[in-house]
């Protein structure tokens, strides 16, 4: 088997990874150096720039979404 320190740095990686394709993804859309939507490609590019790396965070961060939850509920709170 392998060492857990390599398969934790490996996630680490994947998960960098995923946020920057997701930031720069969202750059391009938002700044409309690539359209959401074209006549030739339909919406190819919103599903590889925002919900591809956005489902790879998903697998890599099951219970991300919860955290963020959690954490805008006690910001709201206070």
């Amino acid at each position: 088997m392998r060492p857990t320190a390599i398969d934790q740095r490996r996630h680490e990686r994947l998960l960098g990874i995923a946020l920057l394709w997701l930031a720069s993804g969202g750059a391009l859309l938002v700044t409309t150096l690539v359209p959401a939507h074209t006549a030739l490609l339909g919406w190819a590019p919103m599903l590889w720039l925002l919900v591809a790396p956005l489902a790879l965070l998903l697998v890599l961060e099951p219970g991300l979404p919860r955290q963020l939850f959690a954490q805008r509920r006690a910001h709201r709170r206070h």
